[in-house]
């Protein structure tokens, strides 16, 4: 009997984080500076071969739109047609809620539960990482990216 596992995937800028979990506890990392569009697919690939995926986990953004898009549509087919149930969380969630950046000075930062966007004249480093410990009660079954946030100007 092979092992059911979830995954968990960060893939908001270079490099795509995908941790696979067991009972919530992460069991395995991958890592790829490749693009998302590209590496998800084999990435996945491999993982079907090895394991059977209970749940999908991912960060819904803040950060690249297209980044968000891309992995948003593929885990989304994957969710529908293996009929895996997907949950978002934002970006904040995997990097200790540092300021992502938007464009220019612009960052995303995250008062409270309102995500809007500051000016910062320092560069800030927003490094994402996999919890040992997912917390699901972190994630919603609401996956959709969060597009909702003020435009970037």
């Amino acid at each position: 009997m092979r092992k059911r596992v979830d995954v968990c995937v960060i893939a908001l800028t270079s490099p795509v984080l995908v941790g696979i979990y067991e009972e919530e506890t992460l069991l395995q990392t991958i890592k790829s500076s490749e693009k998302s569009s590209d590496v998800l697919p084999e990435i996945f690939k491999e993982i079907l071969e090895q394991y059977d995926i209970e749940r999908i986990f991912y960060a819904n953004g803040p950060g690249s739109f297209m980044a968000i898009k891309v992995a948003y549509i593929f885990l989304k087919s994957l969710s529908v047609l293996k009929n895996i149930p997907l949950y978002g969380t934002d970006a904040f969630y995997f990097n200790d809620n540092m300021p992502i950046k938007a464009i220019g000075k612009l960052y995303f930062v995250k008062i409270a539960s309102e995500i809007k966007t500051e000016k910062f004249q320092e560069h800030v480093e927003a490094v994402f990482t996999l919890p040992q410990t997912l917390e699901v009660v972190s994630f919603s079954k609401n996956a959709t990216p969060l597009y909702s946030i003020g435009a970037v100007g």
